[in-house]
C-alpha cells in the first residue's frame, strides 16, 4: 500500500510519501537504541514532565489535529477534535500517575532488603491502525516513554502526516533525539524491525491476520508483544432496559468513528418480548443519522477511510442477504465522490452470514433476538471474539451474570463501552492479549525485576526509592 493521504469525502491524492530507504532505517534504529541507553537513567519525574508538555501540545492545536485526522481518514472533525482532548488527558494522566506505577514494591522478607522493581525493556516498536491515529499512538506511547521505553511508530500507510505530526508532538515537548520516531514504511519493513535485536518488543493494534503474524515472528526471537485486534461486540438489551435510551446509545456505539472502531457495538442482541418495539427506534434513528461532508458539524456519518474497506463492508452485507438476512435500512454505497456507505440495518441473520460470524468495519448492525438471560449471554459469546461487550439491564441479578459471564475484556452495563486513562483495555480470544492504559498498561512493557539483598541494610541510601 502507497505511503500517502488520500481524502475518503473526495477520493482526490493529496500527499504521497517515498518509504525509508534501508540507510535511514537503520539510522533511526541506532538512535533509538542509543536514546534507549539514556532515557531510562532520566528521572521519572522528568520524563513525566515531558510527556505532560505533550499533552499541552494536544489540547493547544487540537483542532489543527482534528483536521488533519479528518482530512486523512475521514472521521467527522468534531469526533477528530475530541480525539485530539483525549490524547491530551491520555499523556496528563501518566505524568500523575507515571511516579506511583514504577515505584518499588516493598516486600517483607526478615533478615533482607526485598523488592520490586520495574525496569524499561528498551526500543518497542508500535504498529498502529488508522482508525484512531492519534489516541492509538498516545496510549502506547505515554505510558511507554513515562516507564523509561523508548519509541519507533509505524504507523498505517493512509495516515502518513499524523505520523509524523505525532513525533513533532514529543520532539517539541523535549523528548531527546530518538525517543519517539517514526518510520514512514510499508508493512514488507516488519518482519526485519522485529528480527533486529535492538528491538525489544512490539504493541499491534489491527486485525487478526496482522496480529497472528507479528506474534510469530516475534515469538521466533523471544520478544513480549501486547495485541489489540479486532471485535464483534455485542449489545444486549433486556425487559427492564430503558428502551428508548438503550435504542438511542446502540445507533451511537454502532455508528462511532463512521462504525470503523474495534469497540463499536456489532451485535445486538434484544430479547424477544421488546425486540420490535426497539427495531423500530433504532431503524428510524439509523435512518435520521446525517452522512456526508466530515468537515459539516451537521454530520452525524462520514465516509470510510478507504475504497477498499467500503468495498468489503458491501460485500459482507450483499453475501447476508443471499444467505437470508432482511434488509431494513441502507445496504449499498452512495453515488457520487468519496467512499461512503449508507448507514445499514440487517435482522433475521442466519449463523452462516458474515454479519453473524465476522467483524464489520462500517456503519451496518446486526440485530439478533434472545429469549432469555441465558440465550443472551450464549449469543453474546458465539464468537471468536471478545474484546468490549454492553448490557442493560435494571435487574441486579441479570446485571451480575452479564458483568460475569460475558466473555470480554471489558464489560459495560447501561453504558457503551469505551476506553478511558483509567482501566485497562484490552481482549480475550481472537481479540488479543495483553493490555494498555492505565497501570496495567504501563507494566506490559517492564521487566518486573525481583531484588533481595542480605546484610544491606535499608538505611543505605536509596535502594528502595
Amino acid at each position: 500500500m502507497a505511503i500517502q493521504t488520500v481524502n475518503p469525502a473526495t477520493g482526490e491524492r493529496v500527499r504521497e510519501f517515498a518509504p525509508l530507504a534501508p540507510r535511514d532505517i537503520e539510522a533511526k534504529l541506532a538512535r533509538a537504541d542509543e536514546a534507549r541507553r539514556s532515557w531510562r537513567r532520566v528521572p521519572v519525574a522528568a520524563r513525566a514532565a515531558i510527556v505532560r508538555r505533550a499533552g499541552d501540545i494536544l489540547e493547544q492545536r487540537k483542532n489543527e489535529y482534528g483536521r488533519l485526522m479528518t482530512l486523512e481518514m475521514g472521521k467527522t472533525y468534531k469526533s477528530a477534535v475530541e480525539e485530539a482532548a483525549k490524547c491530551a488527558t491520555g499523556c496528563r494522566y501518566y505524568a500523575e500517575h507515571a511516579e506511583s506505577f514504577l515505584a518499588n514494591e516493598l516486600v517483607d522478607v526478615k533478615g533482607e532488603t526485598g523488592y520490586v522493581a520495574f525496569q524499561p525493556l528498551g526500543v518497542v516498536l508500535a504498529i498502529m491502525p488508522w482508525n484512531f491515529p492519534f489516541w492509538q499512538v498516545i496510549r502506547f506511547a505515554a505510558p511507554a516513554l513515562c516507564a523509561g521505553n523508548v519509541g519507533l511508530l509505524k504507523h498505517a500507510s493512509n495516515v502518513p502526516q499524523c505520523a509524523l505530526a505525532l513525533e513533532e508532538v514529543f520532539r517539541e515537548a523535549g523528548a531527546p533525539i530518538g525517543v519517539f520516531q517514526t518510520l514512514l514504511v510499508g508493512s514488507d519493513a516488519i518482519p526485519a524491525l522485529l528480527d533486529d535485536d535492538r528491538v525489544a518488543a512490539a504493541t499491534l493494534t489491527g486485525s487478526e491476520h496482522a496480529g497472528s503474524q507479528v506474534a510469530a515472528r516475534a515469538g521466533e526471537k523471544i520478544k513480549k508483544t501486547v495485541l489489540e485486534l479486532g471485535g464483534s461486540d455485542p449489545f444486549v438489551v433486556m425487559p427492564s432496559a430503558e428502551l428508548e435510551r438503550a435504542a438511542t446509545v446502540a445507533v451511537k456505539a454502532r455508528m462511532i468513528n463512521n462504525g470503523q472502531s474495534c469497540i463499536a457495538a456489532k451485535r445486538f442482541i434484544v430479547h424477544d418480548r421488546i425486540f420490535e418495539e426497539f427495531c423500530d427506534v433504532f431503524v428510524r434513528q439509523t435512518k435520521a443519522l446525517v452522512v456526508g461532508d466530515p468537515m459539516d458539524e451537521r454530520t452525524d456519518v462520514g465516509p470510510l477511510a478507504t475504497p477498499q474497506i467500503r468495498d468489503d463492508l458491501d460485500k459482507q452485507v450483499r453475501e447476508s442477504v443471499r444467505a437470508g438476512a432482511r434488509l431494513l435500512a441502507g445496504g449499498k454505497s452512495r453515488s457520487g465522490e468519496g467512499f461512503y456507505y449508507e448507514p445499514t440495518v440487517l435482522v433475521d441473520v442466519p449463523e452462516n452470514a458474515p454479519a453473524y460470524h465476522d467483524e464489520t468495519f462500517g456503519p451496518m448492525a446486526t440485530l439478533l433476538r434472545a429469549r432469555d438471560v441465558d440465550d443472551a449471554i450464549r449469543l453474546a459469546n458465539a464468537t471468536r471474539f471478545g474484546l468490549g461487550a454492553s448490557a442493560w439491564t435494571t435487574e441486579g441479578a441479570e446485571a451480575r451474570r452479564f458483568a460475569e459471564e460475558l466473555e470480554a475484556g471489558s464489560v459495560f452495563i447501561n453504558g457503551m463501552v469505551a476506553s478511558d486513562p483509567r482501566f485497562p483495555f484490552g481482549g480475550v480470544k481472537a481479540s488479543g492479549y495483553g493490555r494498555e492504559l492505565s497501570a496495567f498498561g504501563l507494566r506490559e512493557f517492564v521487566n518486573i525485576k525481583t531484588v533481595r539483598m542480605l546484610g544491606v541494610g535499608a538505611s543505605e541510601g536509596s535502594l528502595t526509592e
